[in-house]
């Protein structure tokens, strides 16, 4: 088994808090600067499962500031440098405490939802007669409260994201017209891969200066599901499951083997040959998202290697 990062506890200049969440930890430094760093802990069902992947923050935190550079032009994001493969440096910012879901297709949650008899989703109408992936006629936003460590998300409607005083009127349209943009973006970039963006989700902040930013990861294999574009359409007609590139087939490891985060259920063992195949599964998206051959960092001492990179990045800045 190679080398893992699951927990951290580095001493940056200037630091003064570390939040530690599923998959990432994020060190407050002075002048209002984020250091995140992305561990190579797997969360399925809002579980930390007890193993880490080898290589998994390395992918998504380079896919994630691939994805930002590619849509900074749309939405203004948080970012500022990547100065280790597994570090993003940003701006510190207020997140909202809504997530905004956006789905294309009717897939996982919502097609779990949709099997179970619902056909309203946070407010939005599922038409009747749809098959699990089908496409929505038109993208549905379906938002999710942020749950602190430990918790489930839920599903909230727009309407009690309103009622209940969590985000302005104001402001919550501009998430909505920003999470719309960046969808379209990304259903267009992963068009060129021969991929079909499914679904994702989108996490925004606010400066100190009051503007809204794009922050945490975009576009990954974490917070989105991809198809493969081609055969897609004979698959659907077939009512066969479509060709996935996401972390959804953790998922479905996971539910096979009992497990759907609910209480009194325990984590499946993980053998170290299940890690490696999972680990070598995120190169598989990555290239596939990225287009580009996926270069693995040193691991030989990786907790020296960020802090090094992060300390010499700070002295220059």
């Amino acid at each position: 088994m190679a080398q893992t990062l699951t927990v951290t506890d580095f001493q940056f200049p200037g630091q003064k808090a570390v939040y530690r969440g599923k998959v990432r930890e994020v060190y407050t430094l002075e002048d209002d600067l984020l250091v995140m760093v992305a561990t190579d802990r797997l969360s399925a069902f809002d579980v930390v499962m007890p193993k880490g992947i080898p290589y998994k923050g390395q992918i998504l935190n380079q896919i994630a500031t691939k994805m930002m550079r590619d849509t900074e032009d749309l939405v203004p994001n948080w970012l500022i440098a990547t100065p280790d493969p597994n570090v993003a440096v940003g701006a510190a910012c207020e997140p909202y405490k809504v997530e905004m879901v956006i789905r294309g297709y009717l897939s996982g949650h919502a097609a779990r939802e949709y099997k179970a008899g619902k056909r309203m989703l946070c407010g939005v109408a599922m038409r009747e007669g749809m098959q699990e992936n089908d496409k929505f006629p038109e993208p549905i936003i379906t938002p999710a409260t942020k749950a602190d460590a430990g918790d489930h998300d839920e599903d909230i409607s727009r309407e009690d994201i309103l009622a209940r005083g969590i985000v302005s009127e104001t402001e919550y349209l501009q998430l909505e017209d920003y999470t719309r943009k960046l969808f379209q973006r990304g259903t267009e970039i992963a068009a060129k891969r021969g991929l079909i963006l499914v679904d994702t989700k989108y996490e925004f902040g606010k400066t100190k200066a009051g503007k809204i930013v794009l922050i945490d990861e975009i576009h990954t294999p974490d917070s989105s599901r991809y198809f493969y574009a081609e055969g897609y359409s004979e698959r659907q007609q077939k009512g066969e499951p479509q060709k996935q590139l996401s972390k959804e087939f953790v998922r479905q490891w996971l539910i096979q083997n009992g497990f759907q985060g609910l209480e009194g259920q325990r984590v499946p063992e993980m053998s170290d040959a299940y890690i490696n195949s999972v680990s070598e599964r995120y190169i598989e998206l990555y290239e596939n998202i990225t287009g580009e051959p996926f270069v693995k960092g040193d691991l030989s001492d990786l907790h020296n290697r960020i802090k090094t990179n992060v300390l010499n990045y700070l002295e220059q800045r």
